[in-house]
């Protein structure tokens, strides 16, 4: 085929996928108004996974998988807006690392709003002033994030889904390289990028700042500044990534949560998180482990946090593979109950992918 003829048959394919955009919003629309009727969720992670899974499995390519994920994640956002538009408070400003997760949950079509702390988007959403919060939850670096994971203590909200990032520092200024003298950022990502600001900037001054996306602002319209920011940050505030990829861990991972009021079907592909109070006694611990062990359940994580009720009392966090309404988990749960002052099922939700 010509050129032409080959232009001609995308303008043709484009129309068609017009029409069938369109009839796909028609039906979303529908589907909003029972919704309504019904006092349903419109924010649904379970069937989007489906969705997903669905155009992985029968994608021909040559679009790879991460595209048609962009693409849908888009289209999914689009149309859910018609349904209802979705409001979700997010932890620090526009362009953080945060702001940067919800925007791979939710797409560009949801209302955003930035948060200055963790308890924040708690409240926001416990009052229904938000219908989603999302919050970091855990960092390869570092561990569980403790204003979230206490917050789960005294919050009846759910965990509704997750994302994991990785997480790509970027020296980003719109001076030349020589001409850098000093460098912002918050506090992590100047930690996280510490060897290679020793190696490649050892005399630039380090100043830090509420979050890396301030930093990125400030940076952008001053002479002779840099940030340490994401690349979201520079499009933004129109500051130029210098340099890409300058953290020192390549492994650098953040795990985010979404927060909100209702429980989550099953997918076949889920995490179940519960927080257990046990009692002080000799081996509660093993006693708390046991039965999940015995039950063929797997974990992904258990850390402890201190109670904030009582000096000396703990409460863990145990992450676990499967989901709430699976019988293995429901007899496993019943027996660790008996070993616990508390035991909390903070949510059972899509089993998140890495986003890179």
């Amino acid at each position: 085929m010509s050129l032409d003829e080959l232009r001609k048959r995308i303008d043709e394919c484009d129309a068609e996928i017009l029409r069938l955009l369109n009839e796909r919003a028609a039906c979303a629309v529908h589907i909003g108004e029972i919704k309504r009727n019904e006092r349903t969720a419109y924010y649904v992670p379970e069937r989007e996974k489906a969705i997903l899974d669905q155009l992985r499995e029968r994608n021909p390519g040559p679009l790879p998988p991460q595209a048609i994920k962009a693409i849908y994640r888009e289209i999914i956002s689009a149309v859910r807006a018609l349904e209802k538009p979705v409001d979700v408070a997010f932890f620090g400003a526009r362009a953080s690392f945060t702001h940067m997760a919800a925007l791979r949950l939710f797409g560009t079509h949801a209302e955003y709003h930035a948060m200055a702390t963790i308890d924040d988007i708690f409240t926001e959403v416990e009052r229904r002033r938000a219908d989603y919060g999302v919050v970091p939850a855990e960092t390869s670096m570092g561990g569980g994030v403790s204003d979230t994971m206490d917050r789960f203590i005294s919050s009846d909200l759910k965990i509704v889904n997750e994302v994991m990032m990785h997480i790509k520092q970027n020296l980003l200024s719109n001076s030349a390289f020589h001409e850098i003298k000093r460098v912002y950022s918050k506090v992590q990502g100047l930690v996280q990028c510490r060897n290679w600001l020793k190696a490649n900037l050892p005399d630039v001054e380090q100043v830090e700042t509420a979050n890396t996306a301030e930093g990125a602002r400030i940076a952008s319209g001053e002479e002779g500044a840099a940030a340490i920011a994401s690349d979201l940050a520079a499009d933004m505030y129109d500051i130029k990534v210098l340099v890409a990829g300058v953290e020192d861990a390549v492994h650098n991972f953040t795990r985010f949560f979404v927060v909100g009021h209702q429980n989550d079907k099953p997918t076949g592909q889920d995490k179940t998180s519960v927080l257990c109070a046990i009692k002080d006694r000799p081996g509660a611990l093993y006693s708390l482990l046991t039965p999940l062990a015995e039950h063929g359940i797997s974990l992904t994580r258990i850390e402890s946090r201190p109670s904030r009720k009582k000096a000396w009392e703990y409460v863990f966090f145990i992450d676990m593979l499967g989901h709430v309404d699976d019988e293995n988990i429901q007899a496993a749960l019943e027996e660790v109950s008996v070993y616990c002052k508390e035991l909390k099922v903070l949510g059972s939700y899509p089993h998140g992918e890495l986003e890179e």
